[in-house]
């Protein structure tokens, strides 16, 4: 199903032409004329526009020129009577996806431009996730750990619930919500992402809700927000822990009744989106500490999703690795740059504190460092000391580990606690290699 917006001055052919995109399935609106559409696309999100271009008050050229500017993902077929083929075609230079002469064909025509207008729309939504997607760290390779979270999101994908995507920073939380967005319904419309820890709290409401003409110092033109643009999709709301307590009270309100306004507005619009959050942020002890609010919490964690830490899932190092340097090497233009069995074994001891996001880094440094196709051990570095000499110790992987463990504690006169903080590994995960290596 597609919302469609039919404007024409003769209510007839509305008529006709809501009734034949109706029978279709679709979602239909109507606009009188030129300033009626553009008060609709002001408060509606809208996949087709079907236009008249002789209207009174403001024509169809103006409605052209609105969407182009405003939403030029949105295809527009525009409608002219006979001997009015040149305007059409000059509509079309502006981008419009075709025109239809009057008297209007059968309904089945009309279905079938709809139709094809709709595909187009859907193919351009598709081509950008797609690029999107290409560009995303796959989720996993098959790490017992992340077993029940890959159930769990193939599961909530096929609902329209909220979901709250928890875990350290780099643990792949953007990806999971990429794939929810991927393998739902709604994986035709758009995926938009936003980092609530990375913009001012004023630039958060401008660009979550959008802003109106001279709603503050420099907002020379109205500008629709991300939620807006979002509809019909995905909407990723990253370090949502980050948040003021005044965008909290504005975010539930969007939450609850799917309603916002832009900044400076007042118009009431609709949040059409489906909404995943994430945050690496402990949020129940920010209830405690009144930081965050508890009936906020509640409407992001209708099902929350726990992301491990790459060092809780070493089976994926390595593949997550490759797979990284890959998309490494093409934006480089070294195509066939690989990982040597040395480099391999350093890789694997390591366990990533900073985890993929880490990792990516690792790897694009070792990338640049390499002039051969191979990156060997010498091209990485690591922010952990101890594991980093680890790497050329030579011998099995296995000593390679345990001298790493024995150089942290002789560097921390056996303080185990900060051997785990130097190695990069947790407390409990040290104290079972120690019993594995008979130094405990």
């Amino acid at each position: 199903m597609a919302r469609i917006l039919v404007v024409d001055d003769e209510p007839g052919l509305r008529e006709f032409l809501a009734d034949t995109l109706e029978q279709d399935g679709h979602e239909v609106q109507q606009a009188e004329d030129g300033v009626d559409a553009i008060g609709k696309l002001d408060r509606f999100a809208f996949d087709l526009v079907i236009t008249d271009l002789k209207m009174p008050r403001s024509d169809g050229m103006e409605v052209v020129r609105k969407v182009r500017t405003q939403t030029p993902e949105v295809q527009v077929i525009v409608l002219t009577a006979h001997g009015s083929v040149q305007s059409a075609v000059e509509a079309m230079k502006l981008g419009v996806f075709d025109y239809m002469q009057k008297p209007l064909p059968n309904p089945e025509a009309v279905s079938q431009l709809a139709a094809r207008a709709l595909e187009r729309r859907h193919m351009l939504t598709t081509r950008a996730q797609s690029k999107d997607a290409a560009l995303a760290t796959p989720l996993t390779y098959g790490a017992p750990a992340m077993v029940p979270v890959v159930n769990a999101i193939e599961k909530v994908a096929r609902t329209n619930a909220t979901v709250l995507l928890l875990g350290e920073s780099g643990t792949g939380k953007e990806v999971a919500a990429r794939t929810i967005a991927q393998l739902s319904d709604r994986a035709h419309g758009p995926f938009m992402a936003i980092n609530c820890a990375a913009l001012s709290e004023t630039l958060l409401e401008s660009e979550l809700f959008g802003h109106e003409k001279g709603a503050f110092t420099g907002a020379t033109e109205k500008r629709r927000g991300r939620i807006e643009l979002a509809a019909g999709g995905t909407f990723f709301l990253d370090e949502v822990g980050e948040l003021k307590p005044e965008l909290q009270a504005k975010l539930l309100r969007v939450l609850q009744e799917r309603l916002f306004e832009r900044v400076g507005g007042s118009q009431t619009l609709q949040a059409q989106v489906r909404w995943v959050a994430a945050t690496n942020r402990d949020l129940r002890a920010m209830i405690d500490a009144g930081q965050f609010r508890e009936d906020l919490y509640h409407r992001l964690a209708v099902f929350p999703i726990k992301l491990p830490p790459l060092r809780e899932r070493p089976q994926d190092i390595l593949p997550i690795a490759n797979a990284l340097l890959g998309k490494i090497a093409s934006e480089l233009g070294r195509p066939g740059l690989s990982i040597s069995a040395a480099a391999q074994q350093r890789l694997a001891i390591y366990e990533w504190p900073g985890n993929v996001r880490e990792l990516s880094n690792a790897l694009e440094r070792a990338a640049i460092l390499a002039d051969a196709g191979s990156l060997l051990p010498e091209h990485f570095w690591f922010e952990t000391p101890a594991l980093a000499a680890a790497g050329n110790a030579g011998g099995k992987l296995e000593d390679m580990e345990k001298h790493a463990i024995i150089q942290a504690l002789q560097a921390v006169q056996g303080n185990r606690r900060q051997a785990a903080q130097q190695l990069g590994i947790g407390e409990r995960t040290l104290y079972e290699k120690l019993k594995r290596y008979g130094l405990g």
